[in-house]
């Protein structure tokens, strides 16, 4: 069901000067007078001057409230003024498909562009063009791009044939690629470029794929994808899988079993080993009797620790030093203010736990399990075990797939299709479960030493950009034989539903620095520190406190419009339990070891999907206009923005063919 457009009214709060206020209400009604979608070709700069608003830096609160309306109008939401003040309603998302798409191109577009215009940005676009010698040869990104006309007239003599398309994956790592010279992150960078979003890095576990093209002479890149930390709760997700905490509960008491009941010990056993506690029992917050006969006493000091230490993290001005801990100094990171914080509230609530519960498991049987679900306590308790090994493994056997795509000429031939495959195919698996194969820096910096986790991946989810529809991820199923499973199995993206239009995306650069700043200076007691560990999504953490100095209303300000399709990709037949750590071996659905998969993937690929489009005129010509003559005309180019006195850009490079 579509979300109905809430308007909501938006004022400078009442310690605001009368001047501000004045500010504000001159800018509302001048972008309340632009018609939708027109302000997209005036920067911030424009509405600010253009509104007589001057010295805004000296004024934090109106700096915040205006570029926020801004980019809310940008966004397309429309303002109605009044004496009781500025009525804000959000845009409909249309009923018409390429209507919907086009709106959303353009709201992503707009941050796009914004980081394109930036010198940085374009410098390094510049450079990855500028011709260099590598290898007694003059190369540069355009290399790296295949001529649409020299591929269409390969298909129209040869046809869909791994002598004309030879993809590969290459892991995005460190190293240099030995055709070009270029580092393979510069690579992978440049082409994410041309996305239709913003590019931008994900905090967490992150490992960017190039999907190359061994029968040219550069291997030129096919598409991209990105295998990275996955968002932490998403119900329609967890709901599929079956791990959603309620309905995995109603599961366990409609058929307790001995092996819940011993997962269950084991979790708490483990929850409470792998926390620090040396700094706890020395400052006197713990007897060591506590630990196995604990108290509500002693819980209740362990929150009093907890919330101080918090209060300690966002008061103190030491991030410069946490920052500089050495990365393997477990128990330097477990006694900052931070994770001292983390251990102090998880062991009380550990310690809890086990007060409530823990009489019910002793031994773990079923019949133990059933009278625990008589009890509300150890319901409770029950229910927080599950939510904390569901959180401490969706970052380790689950992962989501960020970016996911074919560049041109390519793309025409549907390789967004090929590029899905192989960013959840055996290759990409092997090469994850030896990135992570290492302890996980929270875990460790909780328990002091190193911790291992789960570095084998169950279940790979993704989202489309438009909520209409993906062609890319529609349909996307092939046999689970062509990655070594079993003949009568299939694999794929399944749809698990659509996401609520939540997030940050329609705010830029600007807005968030303003609403950062008004945040520090209105006496915010959190500060968001960009600490791995402090919490998930810093920029959303962000612009919800300077929103909420604002005194606006958050939730309704951070819906975006733009409902998008969840996808899924089970790579194993026990997906719950394995996923929770029920059982320790997953069932692969698939061959993770498999050599050839690359190759029985593409093989699959060109029989399936290219061959038909290959066949179809109107796709051969469509390719040939991504040529690389001067001036260079390709869809796998970066589109640098012209105009707002940015320079011209320079569309020479010697022609690759004539």
């Amino acid at each position: 069901m579509k979300e109905e457009a809430k308007p909501v009214t938006l004022s400078l709060p009442a310690d605001a000067s009368r001047q501000e206020k004045q500010a504000f209400a001159r800018l509302c009604t001048l972008l309340a007078s632009t018609p939708p979608g027109c302000t997209d070709v005036n920067t911030h700069a424009h509405w600010i001057q253009a509104a007589k608003i001057r010295n805004l830096y000296e004024q934090p609160l109106l700096a915040a409230a205006a570029h926020t309306a801004i980019d809310l109008v940008d966004q397309g939401w429309t303002i109605q003024t009044g004496k009781s003040g500025h009525v804000f309603t959000p845009p409909l998302a249309s009923g018409d498909r390429q209507a919907e798409k086009a709106r959303v191109r353009r709201q992503e577009h707009l941050r796009r562009d914004e980081q394109l215009r930036q010198s940085s940005v374009r410098r390094f676009v510049e450079s990855m063009e500028r011709t260099h010698q590598h290898g007694g040869r003059l190369v540069s990104i355009f290399d790296l791009m295949r001529d649409g006309r020299e591929l269409a007239d390969a298909l129209e003599t040869a046809g869909a044939s791994t002598d004309v398309i030879r993809p590969y994956v290459q892991i995005v790592d460190s190293s240099t690629c030995e055709l070009t010279g270029f580092k393979l992150h510069d690579i992978w960078r440049y082409f994410r470029h041309t996305w239709s979003n913003a590019y931008a890095t994900v905090p967490g576990r992150s490992m960017p794929i190039l999907i190359r093209d061994a029968a040219t002479a550069f291997h030129t890149v096919i598409g991209l994808a990105a295998i990275s930390s996955p968002v932490v709760q998403i119900a329609e997700r967890d709901r599929w899988m079956g791990w959603e905490t309620d309905q995995f509960l109603e599961q366990v008491r409609a058929e307790p079993t001995a092996d819940i009941a011993h997962w269950l010990a084991r979790r708490i056993k483990i929850q409470q080993e792998e926390i620090y506690v040396d700094d706890l029992l020395r400052d006197g917050i713990l007897q060591p009797t506590d630990l196995t006969a604990p108290t509500s006493e002693v819980i209740a000091r362990l929150r009093a620790d907890a919330e101080r230490h918090r209060q300690r993290h966002h008061q103190a001005s030491t991030i410069r030093e946490v920052r500089n801990i050495e990365r393997d100094a477990w128990v330097d990171r477990a006694t900052t203010d931070l994770f001292r914080s983390k251990r102090s509230a998880a062991l009380a609530e550990t310690l809890e736990i086990v007060t409530l519960l823990g009489a019910y498991l002793s031994p773990p049987t079923a019949e133990g399990l059933t009278k625990a679900f008589s009890d509300s306590k150890a319901r409770a308790q029950m229910r927080r075990v599950v939510r904390r090994a569901r959180g401490e493994r969706v970052g380790t056997v689950i992962a989501d797939l960020t970016v996911c795509g074919a560049v041109a000429p390519y793309n025409a031939l549907v390789a967004g299709k090929l590029v899905g495959a192989l960013a959840v195919s055996p290759r990409v698996l092997t090469a994850y479960r030896e990135k992570y194969a290492r302890p996980s820096e929270i875990a460790s910096a909780m328990a002091g030493r190193p911790i291992l986790r789960e570095p084998r991946l169950s279940f790979i989810g993704t989202t489309s950009l438009y909520g209409t529809g993906s062609s890319q991820y529609n349909r996307l199923f092939w046999p689970a034989e062509v990655m070594g499973g079993k003949s009568s199995a299939r694999m794929g993206f399944h749809e698990l539903g659509r996401s609520r239009s939540f997030g940050t995306s329609h705010f830029s650069g600007e807005t968030v620095e303003a609403l950062v700043r008004l945040s520090a200076l209105r006496g915010s007691l959190v500060r968001v520190n960009n600490l791995f560990g402090e919490g998930v999504s810093p920029r959303l953490r962000k612009v919800r406190l300077g929103i909420a100095a604002l005194g606006w209303p958050a939730n309704e300000l951070l819906r975006h419009g733009r409902e998008r399709i969840l996808y899924g990709v089970p790579l194993v037949e026990n997906l719950r339990d394995y996923s929770l750590g029920i059982v320790e071996e997953p069932e692969y659905l698939l061959n993770p070891d498999l050599p050839e998969a690359d190759d029985r993937v593409a093989n699959w690929w060109l029989e399936r999907w290219c061959r038909q489009r290959a066949a179809r005129q109107d796709v051969l010509e469509s390719m040939r206009s991504h040529r690389l003559v001067r001036p260079v005309r390709h869809g796998a180019r970066v589109p640098l923005p012209t105009g707002d006195g940015m320079p011209p850009i320079d569309q020479g490079m010697l022609p690759m063919f004539t």
